[in-house]
């Protein structure tokens, strides 16, 4: 069964949450299914090495999950109006795999979260963007044609699903923001499995 990886980087639980999300979209896509995985923190101490498996949550990433996958959706919480640097610090690295090829071809899309609604939603996913681009990734945002985006007062733009975590920090998507994350990943998993 081709697999889609929903690779992200959540502090809180937020982009976790809505990772799962996603993740029982590309489900509900007869035949696919979700890869959840997760890449490690970085330090300003450089001698400080993650553990080799996480203690909770998604294993974390490694460079053949990108080659066996069929699709892959990017998440991270906002960081100034950008992707987190644990996030960017993994893509960085993907130099072989850009020369390669790995990712030319597959259906990509992003998601993120933030504490507030005006709080770089947008300028993050888009950022995330441009790296699939470089890898030939097909990119694929949620369409005007799911009724919610026009009408939502929370997370979920064109560019990618999006969860607003508010002052508390609440992690819980709202039902609009599951729901369109849900549709993110179904119509990844669609594309997938027309373009496989």
């Amino acid at each position: 069964m081709p697999d889609i990886l929903v690779l992200y980087y959540s502090r809180n639980g937020s982009v976790a949450q809505l990772a799962r999300q996603i993740a029982r979209g590309i489900g509900e896509v007869p035949g696919m299914a979700a890869r959840l995985r997760t890449v490690p923190p970085v330090a300003p101490v450089t001698q400080t090495a993650a553990p080799p498996v996480p203690e909770a949550g998604a294993p974390y990433v490694e460079h053949a999950d990108l080659a066996e996958c069929a699709g892959l959706v990017l998440g991270s919480p906002t960081r100034f109006g950008n992707m987190a640097a644990p996030l960017k610090h993994f893509i960085d690295g993907l130099g072989a795999q850009w020369a390669s090829g790995t990712l030319v071809g597959k259906p990509a899309a992003v998601f993120t979260s933030t504490a507030t609604l005006h709080g770089g939603q947008e300028s993050t996913l888009l950022t995330m963007l441009v790296p699939l681009l470089h890898h030939g990734c097909v990119v694929a945002g949620i369409p005007y044609t799911e009724p919610l985006l026009s009408s939502t007062r929370s997370g979920g733009t064109p560019y990618g699903a999006s969860h607003v975590a508010g002052q508390a920090d609440d992690p819980t998507p709202s039902d609009e923001e599951a729901t369109l994350a849900r549709a993110l990943g179904r119509r990844i998993a669609t594309l997938a499995a027309k373009l496989g």
